[in-house]
Order: structure tokens, then sequence, then C-alpha cells
């Protein structure tokens, strides 16, 4: 059953006329009426009964024209939604993002893209960035936000530098101080990511070139638990800075330079798998927001 054979039925059924519906259809008579032929014998019924002064319904054509009107309906429904998708004016996205990311990078993001989107539905899914990782390649997820790791099947495109700072409560003797050295680190507990965590490795290797063992150790896979131990006075904290932005703003937590060591940082990408052609509709739109910021 073809389309232009159902355009041509409901057509003809509302013009009452072969010739006027083949106008309308911007086809000839002939072809209009072979279209409806070709359809009665599919339908194995009559559709409209030829009379003197048009075309006229059938019983069996009765029947059938409610069908073929909710068709073409949701036919064009359906091109409306692709272009839809096309344009990002709606349209769903699934995105994967790193903890970290999804805790205090992300909702910013989010925020001014509903507002340019709002018919676009967003789900997103967590993981480390080796899972988010293995959520773009299982195609899980459209785009992926996580920290850079080069894979031949994806491709990349920046979104921010995320720096691991030191941090420790105001009433901790490094807040009164300027500066400390890595060496200082020797004498204090430390609450680290536990060692599922990209940020672990960063830790230990600063440790390791300073020769520097730490009085105490405790690891934590949750940000937000780190800060609050950090605030008990429990230790001082390698956290990433957007994740302490606020809580430095507020006074809540205080910042440590730390004057002899290399910057800890991780470069913060979106991925997407290479092989799916340009980016379009919603993923188009997110990465282009993605560039402007």
């Amino acid at each position: 059953m073809l389309l232009e054979h159902i355009e041509g039925f409901v057509e003809v059924a509302q013009r009452g006329n072969l010739s006027r519906a083949a106008e309308s259809l911007f086809v000839h008579q002939p072809t209009l009426t072979a279209r409806l032929q070709a359809l009665e014998r599919e339908l194995g019924e009559p559709l409209f009964i030829r009379t003197p002064r048009g075309m006229r319904l059938s019983d069996a054509g009765r029947a059938f024209l409610p069908f073929a009107q909710r068709a073409l309906r949701a036919l064009h429904d359906g091109r409306q939604s692709v272009g839809d998708v096309r344009s990002a004016s709606a349209g769903r996205i699934v995105l994967g993002a790193a903890p970290a990311v999804s805790t205090y990078a992300l909702p910013d993001v989010l925020a001014r893209f509903t507002s340019e989107h709002p018919r676009v539905e967003i789900a997103v899914r967590t993981g480390h960035s080796e899972d988010v990782l293995q959520m773009v390649l299982r195609e899980d997820v459209q785009l992926g936000m996580m920290r850079e790791i080069k894979h031949r099947d994806i491709e990349t495109w920046p979104f921010y530098e995320e720096d691991l700072v030191l941090v420790a409560a105001p009433g901790h003797p490094f807040s009164g101080r300027r500066s400390v050295k890595t060496a200082d680190l020797s004498g204090e507990h430390i609450i680290l990511f536990d060692q599922t965590s990209s940020w672990y490795d960063l830790t230990q290797s600063l440790f390791l070139r300073a020769g520097v063992t730490p009085r105490g150790l405790l690891e934590l896979d949750n940000i937000e638990a780190a800060k609050h131990m950090v605030a008990r006075m429990l230790g001082v904290a390698f956290l990433p800075r957007t994740a302490i932005k606020r809580d430095v703003a507020s006074r809540e937590l205080r910042l440590i330079k730390l004057s002899d060591a290399p910057r800890l940082s991780h470069t913060i990408v979106v991925a997407r798998r290479r092989d799916l052609g340009p980016p379009a509709g919603p993923a188009a739109a997110f990465l282009e927001l993605i560039r402007k910021m």
C-alpha cells in the first residue's frame, strides 16, 4: 500500500470529484484513476461509487477513510518531528557525564540549553570517565562528558580545564598562610578519592615526586562527603576547583596555594562516536552551546 495511493483516495473522498482531486495533487486524471484502482485491488473492495455528480464513497470507502486520514496525519507528524529534530526545536538527547561534571559543571549548561530548546527531552547518565567512554562506544549516550581519554573510535571537543586544588577548613593552620609547600603535607591527614578516581593518581604522583608520606589517608568516593570531612577538621583535601567554588566564596572552605607543586589538572571533553557522521539536531545544538561557553 503506497502513500500516493492513500493520498489520492483521501483527496478524492474529500473533493468528491476526480478531476479536481487530480489538479490538487498535480497529477493527470488517468494517473490518479490508476492509483485508486490499485488501492481497490489491494483492499479487495470498491472504495467509490461513480455517479454523474462525481465520486461517492462506498460502504468500504467510508470504513477505510478514517484510517487513511489518521495514517496521513501520522506521516505528517512524523515529517514534522524529523524537522524538529533537525532544527533542535524538539527531540531527545541522552548525555553521559563523570560525577564531578554532572554535579558542578553540567547544571549551568543544561539551564542555558533548556531555555533555548525547551521542547528537547534530556536524560543524563553518570559514571567515572572510563564508564562514560564505554557508554559512548556502546551508543548508550549520544554525547559523553569526561576527562580526555584517547580512543580511535571517538572524536572529542574541549569542554573546560578542571584543576585539582587543595582546600582546608577556615580554622585549619593552613588557612592563615599565604601558601604552603608540598612537604608541609607530611604531617597532615589527607582526604582523597578512592582508587577508581583519576584524581587519585594525580595526588599520588604529587606525593611520590615530593617524597611526602601523609600522616593518614581517608579515601572517599563522594566529593560532597569529602567537603564535609574537611569542614569538620578531619583533614585537608584535594578537590576539583568547580566543586569548591561556592564553598570558597561563602568562606566555608579555604583555598590553599601549594607554592612548589605543578598544576594538577584534567582536560574535560565532550566525546562522540566518530562513525556517526556530523552531529545533527539536539546533539549539534548542545555542542554549539559548549563552543560558545
